[in-house]
């Protein structure tokens, strides 16, 4: 069994073990220059400031939960329901350092060893009239793990931390069975030793798990290469108030619509994930990361769509803007940026868009091409010092995000993605909204998942926070953004982040009233009472 993370770990995304991150001086000072003068930032409060309502769990329910898990693992005590309070959102963690605010806390924490128990935890629930709402590693940045009641008497977080077993490898098939609870680092150091990996790597892998992965139709930063991770489901073993759902017994099938991709997605609200099949492939014996320098957005997004539709994609691309590529650019100011600034501004690139690529395994002809294909078009090859810059770095922006949060910096991401013909018109509404809503901020966007039809947007937003209504200002700016996002239908409402609650009032524009009476039916039949993540995905 895994260790149970400290829960005043879940106060803010560094990990347990792994080092906060500091903003040095020059980083403060130039931030300071972008969005101006930032309030005092309010810390973390402690577990005491914050208000906890009695749990309402019962006792006949506490019981029947108890028989199935052992008292032990029936958790009321306010620290552990506080840990499972939430995601780790902007808002989320802006709750936790305003003890007025208001937190959605759990009136339980529920820990089962195994799928079983898993499934008759979710029976008693069933019976009982009890909310459940699975928690793997609380990384939702969109209200996904947020314990509403709804009309339930209590609702429990069902933390599937003890479900952390590698169940099989099948290396004929490329096959292997996680239990939904494994982390990430976890499951690539256990598929190593069989040689294999999985190759999802989104920036929360340092704790999130492959039930949040399934739940969430997850992108890691390698997808070009190893795909999404809806490709990388073979099967799905789900925990479900009418019963255990299997789902997955062949590599592709024509027995009705794949209700795999039904599952998958469905963000703990038609059944709690307990074991997933997934894709495997060998673990890659070489990689190589570098660098280009591209002038202008438009140019960049135009080179990462001739990659895409001649299959000459890197397994890591990603391209950032203008902004995005000057932040990174000031933040590591030294003697050897200045000097790359005055080399790209002599070679005729006065808007230098960075584009980072990273090839594993046998990628030498297909890189060869590309690397052409570049030169010809004008991008400047930076060697590979910036592309292992980025690797070294690539989980520390949430943390960053901490000591931000610390220095009284508004700071949140949100996603998207479209067709490539509506890149460029998307690009610049969403930028424009943001820009309208908030005072001085600084927009930076970049592509790191890109397809033949299309690519995603990754915006991240900083501004000097209101201390006058510091939630407000952060929820009129994404309201902004996902209108901007939805109004005439140019892109999705999310890429990655999932529905959960912050873009449940966008879904219906996207899917249609029918897909919304879709989803409504297959939550009827699978949960008949509601008690399956209350509030969320289905409108």
């Amino acid at each position: 069994m895994n260790e149970i993370a400290d829960h005043r770990l879940r106060a803010a995304w560094t990990p347990e073990g792994a080092a906060a991150v500091h903003l040095v001086p020059k980083a403060v000072r130039w931030l300071g220059q972008r969005i101006g003068p930032c309030p005092q930032g309010a810390p973390i409060a402690p577990d005491s400031a914050i208000g906890v309502e009695p749990s309402r769990l019962g006792d006949a329910e506490a019981v029947a939960l108890a028989d199935v898990v052992g008292t032990e693992n029936v958790l009321v005590d306010r620290a552990e329901r506080l840990g499972r309070a939430g995601g780790l959102s902007y808002l989320d963690l802006l709750r936790r350092r305003d003890p007025a605010s208001g937190i959605a806390v759990p009136d339980a924490v529920v820990l089962p060893a195994d799928p079983e128990q898993v499934q008759r935890v979710v029976d008693v629930c069933a019976e009982y009239d009890v909310g459940v709402v699975p928690f793997g590693g609380g990384t939702s940045v969109v209200g996904g793990v947020t314990a509403l009641r709804g009309d339930k008497k209590a609702v429990i977080a069902l933390d599937l931390d003890r479900l952390d077993q590698l169940v099989s490898v099948d290396r004929v098939s490329r096959i292997a069975v996680l239990q939904a609870g494994m982390r990430t680092p976890d499951v690539e150091q256990r598929l190593a030793e069989h040689g294999l990996t999985l190759g999802h790597v989104p920036q929360s892998f340092e704790r999130a798990t492959i039930g949040g992965f399934a739940a969430t139709r997850s992108a890691g930063q390698e997808s070009s290469g190893y795909g999404r991770f809806e490709d990388m489901v073979t099967g799905v073993r789900l925990a479900t108030p009418s019963g255990e759902w299997r789902l997955g017994v062949a590599p592709a099938s024509a027995a009705g619509p794949d209700l795999r991709q039904l599952a998958v997605g469905s963000e703990g609200t038609l059944g709690v994930f307990t074991e997933v099949a997934v894709r495997v492939r060998e673990l890659p014996e070489k990689e190589r990361f570098e660098a280009f320098a591209i002038d202008g957005w438009e140019r960049g997004t135009t080179i990462v769509r001739h990659l895409a539709q001649r299959g000459l994609l890197a397994d890591v691309t990603r391209l950032s803007d203008v902004d995005e590529t000057d932040s990174a650019l000031a933040l590591s100011a030294n003697w050897k940026t200045t000097a790359l600034r005055r080399y790209l501004r002599a070679r005729g690139i006065a808007e230098p868009c960075l584009l980072v690529l990273g090839w594993y395994g046998n990628a030498k002809a297909r890189r060869a091409e590309a690397v052409r294909g570049l030169r010809a078009v004008g991008a400047i090859n930076l060697g590979g010092a910036p592309g292992r810059t980025w690797l070294r770095g690539r989980f520390a922006g949430p943390r960053q995000r901490d000591a931000l949060l610390d220095m009284g910096v508004c700071v949140e991401t949100l996603e998207t993605a479209a067709y490539w013909s509506n890149i460029g018109p998307l690009y610049e509404r969403v930028s424009d909204a943001l820009r309208s809503a908030l005072h001085r901020p600084l927009v930076l966007c970049h592509i790191s998942h890109a397809y033949e039809t299309g690519a995603s947007l990754y915006f991240t937003v900083l501004a000097a926070r209101d201390e006058r209504d510091p939630a407000g200002q952060w929820e009129r700016a994404k309201q902004a953004a996902s209108e901007a996002i939805t109004v005439e239908g140019l892109g999705t409402i999310s890429h990655h982040h999932a529905v959960g609650i912050d873009h449940k009032p966008y879904l219906t524009e996207e899917i249609g009233e029918i897909g919304a009476s879709v989803l409504a039916a297959a939550k009827r039949a699978v949960d008949p009472k509601g008690i399956l993540n209350p509030g969320k995905l289905v409108p």
